[in-house]
């Protein structure tokens, strides 16, 4: 009899463990799959379409509180867990429940899940979400085209629309963006790219999308997710790590697995962060990872017009995921806002409505600062009549990409740019070269 067993995701490494090792292999029946952290995926299907031959049906999706009676309802004999930047102890947690449950827990590492590419790969992963990986995976891109090479860079998955239509997905231009119906969190990791010039894949199935990128490229640039290990074999692994957030190197999954693997540690934000904890971090990646090189950075703020910034009460926009399971208090606005003599960061969360203000119940550590939520149309609506309503002289915008491209903002605002400047040598591109300098 096959293994009956339910995958728990959210909508990312899950569905890729699946596509990988799961789809097609007779020794397993994937009854489920439940799904937390993104809202609104619960209560859908993985597509018959992807699922392969096994599930005419395709493979319900299931909010993630309904595990335990889903492990009894549907007879579960193994449970896999697939989703990312989550406390060691929290993964713990989740194991005792299904152990108590009466089904085995299981993680899946590197060898059965990773893909390989008949083309060089260099990866960009991270420690915990919002480390500076998207700054990295820039200037990565950059060195790289500058050495001659056409570079794509394949994104960690996004997938919360039509998962059928969002298989295999090539950006190339902000049309492209708007055909594929692109999140804010989307937006937010390919528009920096596509601004330098640079192709970017992303999806569902990620060996169709490996096998396409292939065809029009000479190096790959997986950028990776959340603190997610790579999907496909890479010749070099670069890990970003945060002094910010001292000692999560080695507390949080799959992180410290980057921080084990890598070839090549940015510790990013020494400008802005306290020397111990930059010291302190080094020395618990060295423990970890004494072969790995270890490079320190900084990612300097820019924003068009410091002067407007001060004396304004300002309301401060970051990154989402940075705030929520990122568990950062603030990140590149707010510091911005300090810099250039903002005389108030304004709390958003009186003017919070609808799913904005249940991402606040749901993370209250994310404290004054208005986290960039947007993972369909309603919350980005949600999101611009938070804005529009806060009782604010001006907004400043710490994330990637121009929100006015798809927020109408009816306040004078400020945008902070970041991109990654390394410190000292070694360098990001003596490295690069060296590993891949042509002949």
């Amino acid at each position: 009899m096959p293994i009956r067993t339910l995958i728990m995701g959210a909508a990312g490494r899950d569905f890729h463990n699946f596509n990988v090792y799961f789809r097609d292999n007779a020794d397993y029946e994937v009854v489920a799959f439940t799904a937390t952290q993104i809202p609104d995926i619960a209560g859908r299907t993985y597509p018959a379409a992807l699922a392969g031959k096994q599930y005419p049906k395709g493979i319900p999706i299931h909010a993630e509180s309904d595990l335990l009676k889903l492990i009894q309802d549907l007879h579960v004999d193994q449970v896999v867990f697939a989703y990312s930047d989550v406390p060691h102890e929290y993964v713990m947690h989740k194991a005792s429940m299904v152990l108590a449950a009466g089904a085995d827990f299981r993680l899946m590492g590197l060898k059965s899940t990773q893909v390989k590419s008949s083309k060089p790969v260099v990866s960009v992963c991270a420690v915990r979400t919002g480390s500076g990986k998207s700054q990295t995976t820039r200037r990565v891109s950059l060195i790289l085209r500058e050495m001659g090479y056409k570079v794509a860079a394949i994104r960690h998955p996004m997938p919360y629309g039509d998962l059928v239509k969002q298989e295999v997905q090539r950006y190339a231009s902000y049309a492209d963006l708007d055909k594929y119906e692109c999140t804010i969190e989307e937006r937010e990791e390919y528009e920096p790219h596509i601004d330098n010039g640079v192709i970017v894949y992303a999806g569902v199935d990620y060996e169709k999308i490996l096998r396409a990128a292939e065809k029009e490229v000479n190096i790959v640039l997986w950028d990776g997710g959340n603190n997610d290990f790579p999907f496909y074999v890479s010749d070099l692994k670069i890990v970003v790590a945060d002094p910010h957030r001292p000692g999560h190197e080695s507390s949080y999954h799959p992180g410290e697995v980057n921080s084990r693997d890598a070839d090549v540690i940015v510790i990013n934000k020494v400008d802005t962060a306290n020397a111990e904890n930059v010291i302190k971090v080094r020395e618990n990646l060295r423990r970890l990872n004494p072969k790995a090189i270890v490079i320190e950075a900084a990612s300097p703020l820019f924003v068009d017009d410091p002067a407007a910034i001060q004396g304004k009460r300002v309301l401060v926009i970051e990154d989402g995921p940075t705030l929520t399971h990122g568990e950062m208090a603030y990140g590149a606005g707010y510091v911005a806002a300090k810099r250039f003599g903002a005389a108030e960061i304004v709390d958003p969360r009186p003017f919070a409505v609808n799913s904005i203000k249940a991402t606040y119940e749901k993370y209250p550590k994310t404290g004054p600062i208005l986290p960039a939520m947007g993972y369909g149309a309603a919350q980005t609506k949600d999101l611009e009549t938070t804005i529009n309503q806060s009782d604010v002289d001006m907004v400043i915008i710490g994330t990637p990409i121009d929100l006015s491209r798809v927020l109408k903002i009816e306040k004078p605002y400020q945008r902070v740019r970041y991109e990654l400047q390394e410190i000292g040598q070694p360098t990001l591109e003596e490295i690069l070269k060296g590993k891949f300098g042509k002949k």
